[in-house]
């Protein structure tokens, strides 16, 4: 039979006073859990008016601060090309949107953004449909 200690009177106030001030403890787990929530947020980058530079650029600039930020899924839309001028222009398609097409085309002819990049895939309707695609990213480290 194993011989029962018995705690001083100064290890039950020491208990008492750390039972006390359990808010201010430190909490390393909630911090690595909202940590990843954030990172596994999606952030959004909408095109919706930009010309096809404007668009690279302001893609390129969204990718690499993603990878930075360590985020691992973000999506961009590009808009399926139905409000633009193209019945003005009889040079232009009414059934070609610019963006659709050119955005990716941009990131799969950029070694440099694809050495990030997982995946490249549509979004479902719910999210934005033939308007707008997911990029999944690597890890960072």
């Amino acid at each position: 039979m194993k011989k029962k200690f018995s705690a001083t009177t100064q290890d039950k106030k020491d208990w008492f006073n750390f039972t006390q001030k359990k808010n201010k403890i430190y909490n390393k787990e909630s911090e690595f859990i909202s940590n990843n929530i954030a990172k596994s947020k999606i952030t959004k980058l909408d095109l919706h008016g930009e010309s096809i530079d404007q668009a690279n650029k302001k893609v390129k600039e969204f990718i690499i601060k993603s990878f930075d930020l360590g985020y691992k899924k973000i999506q961009i839309i590009t808009g399926k090309g139905l409000r633009s001028k193209a019945y003005n222009n009889v040079y232009r398609s009414e059934k070609m949107s610019i963006l659709k097409n050119s955005v990716p085309e941009y990131i799969q002819n950029n070694d440099d953004l694809l050495n990030k990049i997982k995946k490249i895939e549509n979004t479902p309707v719910k999210d934005g449909g033939e308007g707008a695609i997911f990029i999944y990213l690597k890890n960072k480290f």
